[in-house]
């Protein structure tokens, strides 16, 4: 009896050239779906394609934008073209232009909300209409969407806000697209990876040291392979009453993320003169949890 959970189902994995996104792209073929494997760089797509179908896996490529209206459309295309349909959408591509808040320019911080957040709207839009055809059609899908969030747009972090502030829209839109895709057989969730990627492996100090893989034979902790089998199981039928949740990942470790829950409160019954506040703002964040230092922060 086979323990694929994704056999035969239809995935794209965007951003999957190389990194967390190969992987993915590569764990969903070792399950049994066919996948079409989306990059800017069709060298990188080519050669996540060639790895899949070398080990005996179905996929085909599709080179472009994620944040370009008719790419993203096309993306979806491909898939319905080349395999019969989608079931699955791997949110995935991105790409940093760090810099502090006050030294960022206009250009590093469009270029970068554009790819992340405007990438996950654009392909979600357009296969989110695809399944409301299906299921309007009546033939009831039985869909997913993975976005990809980050624990700096859930925590903050020193250096990162162009990147912290589209993870963390991409985190409520999470919430959002589950509530609205719902009702046509789409489940949407989002996972916060920790792993070692392009994105990281420039990284200096302390950040260099936690990514660096081990060289004593010892479970490689930041290896982007470990997150994928998290992304895999939500992709299935498996996961079809888990939607609009974020999983941080890292390792070996599933942490479920719950931002954004009330906390304490004060209720005067009548409004507040802001003067009175000074005696009872520090006693609710004081009765509230404590809030999680961004990264980068001391």
């Amino acid at each position: 009896m086979s323990t694929k959970i994704n056999e035969g189902r239809i995935v794209i994995v965007t951003g999957a050239g190389q990194g967390i996104g190969a992987a993915h792209a590569q764990a969903f073929a070792a399950d049994g779906a066919r996948v079409v494997v989306n990059d800017y760089d069709a060298e990188a797509a080519a050669r996540t394609v060639a790895a899949i179908t070398d080990g005996g896996g179905t996929a085909v490529a599709a080179v472009g934008d994620v944040a370009d209206w008719a790419t993203g459309e096309r993306i979806v295309a491909t898939a319905v073209d080349a395999f019969g349909g989608l079931d699955v959408l791997v949110n995935n591509a991105g790409f940093l232009r760090d810099r502090m808040l006050l030294s960022m320019s206009e250009e590093e911080w469009d270029s970068v909300v554009r790819v992340h957040l405007k990438g996950h709207f654009v392909m979600l839009r357009h296969a989110g209409a695809y399944w409301r055809a299906e299921s309007k059609a009546g033939r009831s899908p039985v869909a997913s969407i993975v976005n990809t969030s980050s624990g700096a747009g859930i925590f903050g972090s020193v250096g990162q806000g162009n990147y912290a502030a589209a993870k963390a829209a991409i985190a409520e839109l999470t919430i959002q697209a589950a509530t609205e895709l719902g009702g046509y057989g789409v489940t949407v969730n989002a996972i916060a990876p920790s792993a070692r990627t392009q994105m990281t492996v420039g990284a200096g100090g302390e950040m260099a040291e936690r990514m660096a893989a081990p060289t004593d034979g010892s479970f490689d902790v930041m290896n982007p392979a470990n997150i994928s089998p998290l992304v895999v199981w939500l992709g299935s039928p498996q996961a079809r009453e888990v939607t609009g949740r974020l999983f941080e990942v890292e390792g070996g470790t599933v942490t479920v993320l719950d931002g954004w829950q009330r906390a304490a409160s004060a209720d005067k019954g009548a409004r507040w003169e802001p003067a009175e506040l000074t005696g009872v703002v520090p006693g609710l964040i004081a009765e509230s949890p404590v809030q999680v230092k961004a990264y980068g922060a001391r």
